[in-house]
C-alpha cells in the first residue's frame, strides 16, 4: 500500500466523522455552564466544610470532576459504540484516595451528576437541583447545636474523686456516658461523651476545685468513637 492510498483510506474512515460529532457551541456552552456549576458546588463545599483540615485541592477537584463529567457524557452520547467502549474501560478505573469525611462522598456525586445533567442537554434539572441541595447542605450542615457530642477527659487520684466529679458533671449535661478509663498507681483517667444542656463550657473549670481532680480537659469531636 502507497502511502498516497493509506492518506486516502484515513480520510475515508469513520474517524473524522467523530471530529462534527458535537458542535463547537454546544461543546463551549456545556463546558461553561459545568464550570460554573462547579464552583458553586466548590463553594457550597468550603462553606459547610467541618473537617480538621481543609483541603483547597478537593474543592478544585470537585470543579474539574464536573467539566470532566460533562466532557466524558458528551462523548458517549454521540456514538452508541463509544458508549459501550467507554463503560469497559471506565469499569477497570480502581480510585485509591480514602475519603476522610463522609459528606465528600456526597459532593462526589453531586458533580458527577451535575456534569452528567448538563451533558444530557437537563441545563433546568442540572441548576435548579444543585440550589436546592446547595441550600439544604448550606441550612442542614452549618446548623449549629448545643447537643453536639463532647468529650471530657479526666485525671483524678483515685475512684471516689472520680464519682464525685462524674456526678458533677452529669448535673451540668443532658448525657454522661462513659467510654474509656485507664487505671494508674495513684491516677485514674477517664473519657466521658456528654452532651451540653447550654452552649456553656464553663463547668469545666470548676472540675478542677474538686479535691483530687489533677486536669480536666473538654474534647469537641464529631460522634464517632474509636476504643
Amino acid at each position: 500500500m502507497s502511502f498516497g492510498e493509506f492518506i486516502q483510506k484515513i480520510f475515508k474512515s469513520d474517524y473524522l466523522n467523530n471530529v462534527t460529532a458535537v458542535t463547537i457551541p454546544d461543546m463551549l456552552m456545556a463546558l461553561a455552564l459545568s464550570f460554573c456549576l462547579g464552583l458553586f458546588i466548590f463553594f457550597v463545599y468550603k462553606r459547610t466544610y467541618k473537617g480538621v483540615m481543609y483541603s483547597t485541592s478537593f474543592g478544585v477537584t470537585l470543579l474539574a470532576m464536573t467539566m470532566i463529567t460533562t466532557m466524558t457524557i458528551q462523548a458517549v452520547t454521540s456514538n452508541v459504540v463509544l458508549s459501550l467502549g467507554m463503560v469497559g474501560a471506565l469499569s477497570i478505573v480502581r480510585f485509591r484516595s480514602a475519603i476522610k469525611e463522609p459528606l465528600d462522598i456526597a459532593y462526589l456525586f453531586w458533580s458527577f451528576a451535575g456534569g452528567i445533567a448538563i451533558a444530557a442537554g437537563m441545563i433546568p434539572l442540572a441548576i435548579i437541583g444543585s440550589a436546592i441541595i446547595g441550600l439544604i447542605l448550606i441550612l442542614f450542615v452549618n446548623r449549629k447545636t448545643h447537643t453536639n457530642p463532647f468529650i471530657v477527659v479526666l485525671q483524678c487520684n483515685d475512684h471516689d474523686t472520680y464519682e464525685k466529679a462524674r456526678k458533677y458533671v452529669e448535673q451540668h449535661t443532658v448525657r454522661c456516658v462513659e467510654k474509656s478509663k485507664a487505671a494508674q498507681k495513684g491516677r485514674l483517667e477517664v473519657n466521658l461523651e456528654v452532651r451540653l444542656k447550654e452552649d456553656n463550657t464553663d463547668f469545666v473549670e470548676a472540675l478542677t476545685d474538686i479535691d483530687g481532680v489533677q486536669s480536666a480537659v473538654l474534647v469537641s469531636y464529631n460522634g464517632d468513637y474509636m476504643g
